[in-house]
């Protein structure tokens, strides 16, 4: 009887265990926003589960069978998904829930934006960030249409925030820190950001009283994170001036994850278009991974890396730029002989571990490398006339110079070399209970820098050098020959060995909690910096700094929707190995942390209007900035002095509207108020290189009602002028009066139709022969750069007359109008 039995309870207990069996998905929830939603439902058959307070959700399913999950939120649209997963499979996916308007009603939905609001983070859609127009699209684009991010620059990634430049700003790639290369002068050399916007899955901006647990800069965060697929997919983006490709997948038990993306850019339709004529070759390339692997439910290891290769070949020929006014027109004609070549290599690697130890408490270890090889080589002799033109409209030598007021030449050369490597080795902690979370991390940097720098300039005004500015000289060329040896008028000669040892850390306590019936939070945290410079014929020096911060939040308990804000603390900003550099070259290892004393206070405000979603947020913000590192700034070159002899103060308003303007859309309208001004050595105060004055910037996206596949996209600028800049070798209190630069307007349009998405995919169910059916999203279309063709500036040059002693500030215009065309592939 009993061999009679033995094979049926066999049979049944293998089906048991094989019912038993599940596997798991995990994720976090996000809205159109890209911020995640807490407290969404998640069921499956009878069983289910909420997101917690950072979206994030875990749920074990049955195995080997189809089973259909659904996420419902309040005033959202459920989400429906099927998934049929192996035994123990283990897989990442992160869906993205959107308003419903017709459940929102008059009901504001809040909650999920809450920690972005109490933080006064500003969130932007991968989305938008890949439909972007500009010349140099991208995440940064989109941040120069915010209040608080500026750049006169289009051919530039590079941004100034809150009357800072560009080395203030932080940018972090998946909790990992990443650098830009040091010797790029001009943005027509840069090529791309490290943020491939095919990659990303969030983005958020804090303009300023950032929490601690973020690094020691003065001005902004960037904080990037890529997405880790949940199934195979492919882009290809190709335009005129380039194209990116990328693929992703995800292998059969769900442990391993992979994206990967390829950028390649050539700007020469760009660079070919400015006044300046010439023969040009500059090509970007760069590749970027990322990859996850989870050993198990609680411990998972991802791999980030990047190698970009920037190729610049430029050989000017002739430039003619009229400047002045009607009644007094000025001409400046250069004739170029030489070229330079330069090249930027940049590798970077980083592994991050992460160890859920339980339900409250996560660990991280990062380490990452960044190696960069730099070359800058170029001798341009330029010779030029300045003159008056024919402006007799019937006259047949319209615009040709009649008379010159002065005629000379300049020749610059430079070799040089720059070699930096970076290793970085830090640990983060997150402890998280009920409405309480304690962040902590500490980090070991190592730098090591080896910089040749040769570089100079020699000035010829009527066949007479001009000798440099140097004190107790007098230089009466032409009318007295100087008969000594000739001399560069600018030249610098330095060779740099030089290694930085730094550690920083972080603490950090965050509380929500409720007073009355209004909803508070509050974070308090601390930042300590010690850092030390040696290296070859140095004496070393070592330093540390201590930044505590706060920041305050309060939702009343109003019919509106409305959060007030305040934060602030000390921000410090110890040198990195350009702000050691002085304009000679030499560098200066005890130069100190420049210091701020940063407090912002903001209103953000949610209601609706004409049937969609707005809000508009509003924040004043006043910097008190000591041991200020002054600073020129050419283009997108800044040379520092290295000599902590300045004071500054910054202070402005700002204001963002954004929402549905069109509905299922999303619009913004920034303006921006801002005084940024620096006293050198008690010597009054003077306007900084980056005070912008006023800012307005507009980001509209809209569909012909029609047809509503076809799209437009429009981002318009308008900035009052920086200050002029000044001459080499000169005191800036002597050009304090120097005009401004004019005032900075462009707008770029982009016009494109929709073939398929995913929402023409699922109403017309396409058969499998039909031209539509590999592609998940297909658009075509064409862009218009600055369509106004307005001529914008981004420095002065100044020409000198020996013969007079006057010189003259010749703008230097970027790109006019442009066309362009560019198509879209997802599969």
């Amino acid at each position: 009887m009993k061999k009679r039995y033995f094979l049926p309870v066999l049979a049944f207990l293998f089906c048991l265990t094989t019912y038993s069996q599940t596997a798991t998905i995990r994720g976090v929830l996000l809205d159109e926003n890209q911020i995640p939603v807490p407290g969404a439902n998640i069921t499956y058959g009878n069983d289910g589960g909420i997101t917690n307070d950072n979206g994030f959700f875990q749920i074990e399913i049955p195995a080997n069978q189809e089973v259909t999950v659904v996420f419902s939120y309040v005033g959202f649209k459920n989400i429906t998904q099927t998934f049929n997963l192996p035994a123990n499979a283990d897989i990442e996916y992160n869906p993205i829930i959107k308003t419903d308007i017709a459940q929102l009603g008059e009901t504001i939905i809040t909650s999920n934006r809450r920690r972005a609001r109490e933080q006064g983070v500003v969130t932007i859609s991968p989305e938008a960030i890949r439909k972007s127009v500009g010349a140099q699209p991208g995440v940064e684009s989109l941040l120069k249409s915010l209040p608080s991010a500026s750049s006169t620059n289009e051919l530039s990634t590079n941004y100034n925030v809150r009357g800072g430049n560009f080395d203030d700003n932080l940018v972090y790639v998946n909790e990992i820190e990443v650098y830009r290369p040091f010797l790029i002068r001009s943005g027509q050399q840069e090529g791309f950001s490290f943020v491939n916007s095919d990659l990303t899955q969030s983005v958020s901006f804090s303009a300023g009283g950032f929490q601690a647990k973020y690094g020691d800069k003065l001005a902004s965060v960037l904080d990037i994170s890529y997405r880790r697929p949940t199934g195979f997919g492919a882009s290809v983006n190709a335009s005129l001036l380039g194209a990116t490709a990328s693929v992703e997948g995800v292998s059969k038990d769900g442990r391993l994850t992979a994206i990967t993306g390829l950028r390649y850019r050539n700007n020469g339709l760009l660079v070919s278009s400015r006044q300046t004529e010439s023969n040009i070759n500059p090509i970007f390339a760069d590749a970027q991974t990322f990859i996850t692997y989870k050993f198990s439910k609680k411990f998972q290891l991802d791999f980030l890396g990047n190698i970009a290769i920037n190729d610049y070949d430029f050989e000017p020929l002739n430039r003619q730029t009229n400047f002045g006014t009607l009644a007094d027109p000025v001409t400046l004609l250069i004739l170029f002989d030489g070229q330079e070549e330069d090249k930027y290599e940049t590798y970077f690697g980083a592994l991050k571990a992460t160890q859920l130890v339980n339900e409250n408490l996560t660990l991280k270890l990062i380490g990452s490398i960044y190696h960069s090889q730099e070359q800058e080589f170029f001798d341009i002799l330029a010779q030029y006339r300045l003159g008056t033109p024919d402006n007799n409209i019937g006259s047949e030598d319209l615009g040709e110079v009649e008379f010159t007021q002065a005629a000379g030449g300049q020749f610059r050369s430079a070799r040089n070399l720059l070699d930096a490597l970076f290793v970085n080795v830090e640990h983060k902690g997150e402890y998280v209970k009920g409405e309480d979370q304690i962040d902590w991390g500490i980090k070991y940097t190592h730098e090591d820098i080896r910089d040749q720098l040769r570089e100079y300039e020699i000035i010829d005004s009527a066949g007479f050098a001009v000798r440099p500015p140097i004190p107790d000289f007098a230089n009466d060329q032409p009318f007295t020959p100087f008969e000594g040896p000739i001399e560069p008028f600018t030249s610098v000669r330095a060779r740099n060995d030089v290694q930085i040892d730094r550690f920083s850390g972080y603490a950090q306590y965050t509380k929500r909690t409720d007073w009355g019936d209004n909803e508070v939070s509050f974070n308090v945290g601390v930042r300590a910096h010690q850092w030390t410079v040696s290296g070859q014929g140095l004496e070393s020096s070592s330093q540390a700094v201590f930044s505590p911060r706060a920041q305050f939040s309060i939702k009343p308990d109003w019919d509106q929707d409305m959060v007030f804000r305040l934060s602030g603390g000390v921000y410090q900003q110890p040198p990195l190995y350009r702000e050691l550099r002085n304009a000679i070259g030499e560098v200066v290892p005890n130069v100190k942390a420049q210091k701020s004393i940063h407090a912002v206070i903001g209103h953000d405000w949610s209601f609706n209007m004409w049937g969609g979603q707005f809000k508009l947020v509003n924040e004043a913000f006043y910097k008190d900035l000591t041991d200020v590192n002054t600073f020129t700034l050419e283009n997108v070159r800044i040379r520092y002095r290295a000599n902590n002899n300045a004071t500054a103060r910054i202070y402005g308003f700002e204001s963002r509207l954004n929402g549905e303007f069109v509905p299922g859309t999303d619009s913004w309208i920034s303006v921006g108020l801002l005084r940024a001004e620096e006293n050198q050595d008690n010597r009054g105060f003077i306007a900084r290189p980056t005070d912008q004055r006023f800012k307005a910037a507009f980001l509209f996206q809209d569909y012909i009602p029609t047809v509503p596949s076809a799209r437009l996209y429009l981002n318009m600028v308008y900035q009052t002028g920086l200050p002029g800049g000044t001459p080499s070798n000169v005191d800036p209190y002597d050009f304090e009066d120097l005009p401004r630069l004019r005032d900075f307007f462009r707008a770029d349009l982009g016009i494109s139709y929709v073939f398929t998405d995913e929402e023409k995919r699922k109403k017309k169910n396409y058969p499998k022969g039909h031209w539509l059916y590999p592609f998940k999203e297909l658009s075509a279309g064409f862009e218009i750069y600055n369509i106004f063709d307005r001529l914008n500036s981004i420095t002065n040059t100044f020409v000198r007359d020996a013969n007079s002693g006057q010189q003259f500030a010749v703008p230097n215009f970027l790109t006019p109008r442009v066309f362009n065309v560019r198509v879209n592939m997802r599969f």
